[in-house]
Parts: C-alpha cells; structure tokens; sequence
C-alpha cells in the first residue's frame, strides 16, 4: 500500500525532469544556433524524448527556451506577498523586485548562468520577445491580486493595484532593456535601483506641477 502511495510523487517527479530536460536542451541549442535554426523535433531528440512528448509539455520551441525564466514572476510575487503590510503599492513592488535580486537562492537573472544571453536574444527575435510579453503579463496580473489584496479592494474598481504594478513593472522592463544592451551581466541590480529611482523622481516632479488643467468639455457654456 504505502508503494503504491508513491506512484503519482514518482510520477510528478519524473515529469518534472522530463520537463527540465526539455527546457535545459531547448536553452542550449537555441543559444548556441539561434533561434530559427533549431526545430522542436531536435530539441526533443536532445532531450531524448519524441516530439509526442514534447507537446505535452510545451505548446512550442519558444514556451520551452523561456521556461528557465517563467517563475522569475512567480520569485518576485512570494516577496511582494512578504512585504510589511504598511508599505505603499509601489514601494513594496521595489522592494520586493529588489528583495528578488538580492536572494540567490531565489536565483535572480545576473546569477544565472546564460540568462543574460537569452534575454538578449529575446530582444532581438520578435516570436521570442512576444512569448516572453505573454509571461511578464501573467505574472503583472498576479501581482495586481497580491496588491489589491493587501490594500482590501477590488482591482475591477479600484484602480491602485494595476497603476502600480504597470509602474513598477515599467521600470524593471527599462532596466532589464538596458542591461541586456549594455553587455555587463552583473550590472542588473544597478539598472534596477536607477530605473526605480528615476520613477520616484519624475513622481515627485509631477507633483510640484500643480493640479492637471480641467477638460474644457466639462462645465463649459454655450
């Protein structure tokens, strides 16, 4: 009895490997030949799986070279949901980013080896930079529940959440575009600070600017 309570942890393991090992053989080759140049039936053949199983885990070739970096999202969400109840939206979204990067048991991007490569690459293969938008917009998502739940309200009708996490958000994808551009892959942690910075900033200037002008289609006479 207790062999056969085992079976489905085996089973789950044994996918989870299987799984890795597509992923691990999709990133090699994909780095190594480019994008265009590998098919889903050599990654499999890496991975020694057929392409049948292939498709179980993975919908294509890009889903699998950016699976190494599909939970970074779900990374940053565990310390949101972690931050002191009292910290304002966006700064708990900073911190939390931050809290990620400084974590290497939480394996951030510039301790990774070959991250650096493949979000260059995803930079400049137009299938893998929309495959890896759709990630981001997931784990935004995630993060506009986390915000909204520490804040009581509902995201459909409190706009705070989705303004934050898209600021926040905003200012990790500028630092993640100048880190891949600037070719130092321990730089991250520094664009990060920079890009966060500079939006509390353009924040505190905004509010130096005095009220917004009313529309002119509102109280107008005729």
């Amino acid at each position: 009895m207790k062999e056969a309570g085992n079976v489905p942890e085996r089973r789950s393991r044994k996918a989870r490997r299987t799984r890795d090992a597509l992923a691990r053989s999709a990133l090699e080759l994909v780095l190594e030949r480019g994008l265009r140049s590998v098919t889903v039936e050599e990654i499999a053949q890496a991975a020694d799986v057929d392409r049948r199983t292939f498709s179980r885990y993975f919908p294509n070739k890009e889903a699998a070279v950016l699976d190494a970096v599909r939970g970074d999202g779900d990374r940053i969400n565990r310390a949101l949901r972690e931050r002191p109840p009292a910290e304002p939206p966006l700064t708990a979204y900073r911190r939390a980013v931050l809290d990620w990067l400084d974590d290497p048991e939480a394996e951030p991007w510039h301790r990774r080896p070959r991250i650096f490569e493949l979000l260059v690459m995803a930079e400049e293969e137009p299938t893998l930079y929309a495959a890896y938008h759709h990630i981001r917009v997931d784990a935004q998502e995630e993060s506009v529940a986390v915000l909204a739940e520490r804040l009581g309200v509902d995201p459909r009708q409190d706009l705070r959440p989705a303004v934050a996490v898209a600021a926040g958000a905003g200012a990790l994808l500028a630092a993640q575009a100048a880190w891949v551009r600037g070719g130092r892959p321990a730089a991250l942690p520094d664009f990060v600070v920079q890009a966060f910075d500079a939006l509390s900033t353009h924040l505190s200037d905004s509010r130096q600017d005095g009220p917004a002008p009313h529309s002119t289609t509102q109280g107008s006479t005729t």
